[in-house]
C-alpha cells in the first residue's frame, strides 16, 4: 500500500519545520510527502535537514488551501493509495501512519477517515510544541483501548486520510479561496457516496491550532455563513445541518463580541457574519467575496 502525505503551508516556516522534524518519529514512514507551499519563504531553509525516511519534496501552488490541496493531488493521485492530508500544526503520534496503513487494509469499505484527536488547539487558544509533545508522549505510553469506528458525514481536514480510487476525479473547490472554511465537508462528501467515511481510533495526534496565518476575522466570519449556502447549492452539506451551523457562529460571534477572547476577533467574525446575511438578502452571497474585505 503506497501511502503519501501532503502539508499545504503558508506564512510559518518555522512550525512548518517542526511539525517534519516529528514526522520524522513515524514507525511506518511515507512512501512520499509532499509540501505545497506558494512562495519560497513558506518553507524552511532545507526540507531535507528534517531528517524524514522519506525525502520531502516541496512545490508551489496560487496561495489557498482548496488549489494547494489540488496541486498535491495532481502531483500524487498517479502514485498514491492512501493520500493524507495532514495541517502543518498537527504531530502525529509516532504510529499515526501505521494505523492508516491497517485500518485501509482491514476495512475495505472504508474509503475516508479522521484519527482520533488527543486534543484540538483550533477550539480554543491553541498549544505549543511542548504541550504536543507532552500529550503525545503520555499518549503513546497508555494501552490503547479497542478499535472503534463512528461513521460520519465527513473528515476533518486537519487529518484526514483518503483512498484515492474511490473517488479519482474528486477536487477541492477553488470557489472556496484562502482558508477555504468547509472545504474538507466539501471535497469528502465525493467520497461518502463511495464507500463509508469514519471517525476512528486507529491513528491519533494533536492539532495545535496555531492562530498565526489564519484568515482575519472579518473574511472568516463571511465565510462562515456564505460558505454553508454554497456547499447547500452544490449538493454537498445538508441544509439543516448548514442553517444549525451558520446560527451557531452569528449567536457565538455576537454574545462573546462583548468579552471577546483575546485570541479571537469576535467584532470582526460578527461583522462578517453580518455582511453575508447582506449579501444573501441581497442575492449576491458568493465565498470568493473575501477576496473583495
Amino acid at each position: 500500500m503506497r501511502i503519501a502525505i501532503a502539508i499545504a503551508s503558508v506564512g510559518r516556516p518555522a512550525i512548518l519545520a517542526a511539525t517534519l522534524a516529528r514526522l520524522a518519529r513515524q514507525t511506518r514512514a511515507p512512501d512520499r510527502l509532499l509540501v505545497v507551499a506558494a512562495e519560497p519563504s513558506d518553507l524552511p531553509c532545507d526540507l531535507r535537514s528534517a531528517g524524514l525516511a522519506a525525502p520531502a519534496e516541496a512545490m508551489f501552488a496560487p496561495r489557498g488551501l482548496t488549489s494547494q490541496r489540488n496541486a498535491a493531488l495532481d502531483r500524487l493521485r498517479a502514485r498514491t493509495d492512501i493520500l493524507v492530508f495532514l495541517d502543518d500544526d498537527f504531530v502525529p503520534a509516532c504510529d499515526f501512519l501505521a494505523g492508516v496503513e491497517r485500518l485501509f487494509a482491514e476495512h475495505a469499505e472504508i474509503v475516508c477517515a479522521s484519527g482520533h484527536l488527543i486534543a484540538d488547539g483550533a477550539m480554543g487558544p491553541g498549544y505549543d510544541f511542548a504541550d504536543a509533545d507532552r500529550m503525545v508522549a503520555a499518549y503513546e505510553h497508555t494501552p490503547r483501548p479497542a478499535p472503534a469506528l463512528a461513521d460520519d458525514t465527513g473528515a476533518y481536514g486537519c487529518n484526514m486520510a483518503l483512498r484515492l480510487a474511490a473517488a479519482p476525479d474528486a477536487r477541492f473547490d477553488e470557489n472556496l479561496p484562502l482558508y477555504a472554511w468547509l472545504e474538507d465537508t466539501d471535497y469528502t462528501a465525493h467520497f461518502a457516496r463511495a464507500g463509508r467515511v469514519v471517525r476512528a481510533n486507529a491513528f491519533a495526534g494533536v492539532h495545535l491550532g496555531v492562530k498565526s496565518g489564519r484568515t482575519p476575522g472579518v473574511r472568516l466570519g463571511y465565510s462562515q455563513i456564505a460558505n454553508p449556502l454554497y456547499l447547500v447549492g452544490k449538493g454537498t452539506l445538508d441544509a439543516r445541518r448548514a442553517l444549525k451551523m451558520a446560527g451557531k457562529n452569528i449567536l457565538a460571534n455576537a454574545a462573546k463580541s462583548l468579552r471577546p477572547e483575546p485570541y479571537i476577533d469576535r467584532a470582526g467574525r460578527l461583522k462578517g457574519n453580518l455582511i453575508a446575511l447582506l449579501d444573501i438578502a441581497r442575492g449576491r452571497s458568493d465565498p470568493r467575496r473575501i477576496l473583495e474585505l
